[in-house]
């Protein structure tokens, strides 16, 4: 059954979900490339483990704001592989903490200029 809680009642986005979400915004992406990604994308400064990022995908499935994704772009490719990619209400989600985080960026370029 779909979640139908509203996109806010998610916010504030924890870490390890944001990170997580942007990856999988442009497509669907599997655990270890996950990992890399994040890793590379903050210049090494968010490392996901194993275990907080297998974790953290078992909540986001769980509250609807991803999908497990059966994809297979190659004989070679692992079939203990799994792929996930964003849902709808995780793109909703991303939306209204990107919304979220542009407010607050405002408003602290607006203290530091005091």
């Amino acid at each position: 059954m779909p979640n139908s809680d509203p996109p806010d009642s998610f916010l504030p986005l924890k870490p390890n979900f944001l990170h997580i979400l942007v990856t999988l915004a442009p497509g669907e992406q599997h655990g270890y490339a996950l990992m890399q990604e994040v890793l590379e994308r903050t210049g090494g400064k968010v490392r996901l483990w194993p275990a907080s990022l297998y974790g953290t995908l078992r909540q986001l499935l769980e509250a609807g704001l991803i999908e497990e994704f059966v994809r297979r772009s190659t004989a070679d490719d692992d079939p203990r592989r799994k792929y996930y990619r964003i849902s709808s209400l995780g793109r909703k989600v991303l939306a209204a903490e990107s919304a979220r985080l542009r407010q607050l960026v405002k408003f602290l370029d607006r203290i530091q200029e005091v």
